[in-house]
């Protein structure tokens, strides 16, 4: 296939390695010839490099060079080019001159892609006289390795140009989901399930920003915390698209944006690109991953209640056992014991008021963090601080004389605590784009895995944690909280009830036309 590329940027360019590698003949084009000429150079030296690593052979890295076309002008006539993938500047009135420009110079049979991110595919459609030529082809940077693809159909796009673009995007080695034209599209809409969520602890100050990414790592399994990942990204760019999906879904509850972003932007903390967001980035400071953590300095040796009979008691009182904890399984526990509730959803509060538990030495703890290294501590403003620090003891001790102590993190007492509220809200929005069918299931755990790097597709995550016992947890932080961020979606609450997996799309109740 002949494919004109027009943009020679950073996007630009990856798309044009991606082309010429896969054996398509690509022409560059950009308003600077200069931008067009370093691209291809950038692109060369890639190759070679490629080459040296041995992914590609010498001649292949010479063959896929040879396949790059630079052009003097992009608005060059070619009858022979079969598609066109714009990377212009994210600007509507940019696009739509770009394109209108292109359908001056070339044949009607040829097919335009855009790679926006954030701008409607159907409005930059709009603005051509065949708008059923054009659909977005949503690249992630950088090209060659991040291997995944939106394509996204405009409401006027032929039917058969995504099973076109999905059949090239396969045919690469890249992988491609078919996602509906709505604000973010899939990858990015996905991933406000994280940050917004992550924002919102950290505004109830329920942990600080190390805390919080700490048991994203270590409890969820994520490569990165949410905060660190806003820093790699740049705030400013996850804030604009914060705000543009919220806007574009009407505002809805479950991606409400946080106060906390606009003046951090304003202030030109954008994370490692300026040298300080949430973390510094000077030569001396440690890396998100090695903020040190307070040492652990309680009596281990303390006698502990388990209390409640909720989600994960047992595995609390099992954890604790073979810990080497002193359990206090007396009718009468002794006045000095600390009680610890396994809290599913509620709050510690909640727990000391419904079942008369002594206030300064109750504490909670997160059962999604007892099959891992960290263990998640909940502290309530009436808990007593020598209580809490034997809590953080008890916990952190491994049992086994020689066996690596537990990390620890404490937090505030909150409904569903940091690891809950963070996999709740991933699954959550995830949920809500299958539900309005804005994606496949499958492709939405596709693009997440692939494009966010997360460790499961967060449908598939759902169903690691089982749908009816994440449905228990949305009804109890609904229930507690009354925020309607929380509310059940439709998508897990039929699933739990039916007996289904998230990840089932399910028979459609309309009949298909014949």
């Amino acid at each position: 296939m002949r494919i004109r590329i027009v943009g020679a940027g950073v996007m630009g360019r990856g798309i044009a390695q991606w082309a010429a590698t896969a054996g398509h003949t690509v022409e560059l084009g950009d308003i600077s010839t200069d931008a067009v000429g370093a691209a291809v150079d950038f692109v060369r030296g890639m190759l070679d490099r490629a080459a040296a690593k041995g992914r590609l052979t010498e001649a292949e890295a010479a063959e896929a060079v040879a396949r790059l076309v630079p052009l003097d002008s992009p608005w060059a006539p070619g009858d022979d080019v079969e598609l066109v993938i714009e990377a212009a500047r994210e600007d509507l009135d940019t696009k739509a001159e770009v394109f209108g420009k292109l359908a001056e110079a070339l044949p009607s049979s040829t097919v335009f892609a855009t790679n926006t991110s954030s701008l409607s595919v159907t409005a930059i459609a709009a603005t051509l006289d065949d708008p059923s030529r054009l659909a977005g082809l949503h690249f992630f940077n950088p090209v060659p390795l991040m291997k995944i693809v939106e394509v996204v159909p405009g409401a006027a796009t032929r039917p058969e140009i995504p099973a076109l673009l999905t059949e090239l995007v396969r045919a690469t080695g890249h992988r491609a989901v078919i996602v509906a034209d709505t604000p973010g599209f899939l990858v990015n809409h996905a991933g406000r399930g994280l940050v917004t969520e992550a924002l919102a602890l950290l505004e109830e100050t329920v942990a600080d920003v190390p805390g919080i990414d700490r048991i994203a790592r270590d409890v969820l399994g994520l490569k990165m915390g949410p905060f660190e990942l806003m820093d790699l990204t740049g705030l400013d760019v996850t804030a604009a698209v914060i705000d543009t999906i919220w806007h574009g879904f009407r505002h809805s509850d479950r991606l409400r944006p946080s106060f906390l972003t606009p003046n951090r932007v304003t202030a030109g903390l954008h994370g490692r690109k300026t040298g300080r967001g949430w973390y510094a980035y000077g030569p001396g400071d440690p890396a998100p991953a090695a903020v040190p953590e307070p040492p652990v300095t309680g009596d281990a040796k303390r006698p502990v209640r388990v209390a409640g009979t909720g989600p994960g008691t047992e595995a609390l009182r099992s954890a604790l056992a073979a810990s080497g904890a002193v359990l206090d399984d007396a009718e009468r526990p002794a006045d000095e014991a600390l009680v610890l509730v396994a809290t599913w959803g509620t709050t510690v509060a909640e727990a000391v008021a419904g079942l008369d538990l002594p206030a300064a030495r109750t504490l909670g703890v997160d059962p999604l963090s007892l099959p891992t290294r960290r263990r998640v501590l909940a502290a309530t403003p009436a808990t007593d601080p020598e209580a809490a620090a034997d809590a953080r003891a008890v916990l952190a001790a491994a049992g086994g004389g020689s066996a690596e102590p537990y990390a620890v993190s404490v937090v505030r007492d909150s409904p569903g605590s940091v690891a809950q509220r963070l996999l709740v809200s991933i699954v959550s929005v995830a949920a809500s784009l299958a539900e309005r069918g804005l994606a496949a299931p499958a492709d939405i755990d596709l693009a997440v895995t692939t494009g966010l790097g997360y460790p499961h597709g967060p449908l598939a995550w759902g169903d690691t944690v089982g749908a009816p016992r994440l449905l228990a947890l949305q009804q109890a932080l609904h229930r507690t909280t009354g925020d309607p961020r929380y509310r059940p979606t439709r998508w897990l609450t039929e699933r739990a009830q039916l007996g289904m997996s998230l990840t089932d799309p399910g028979n459609s109740p309309f009949p298909q036309a014949g």
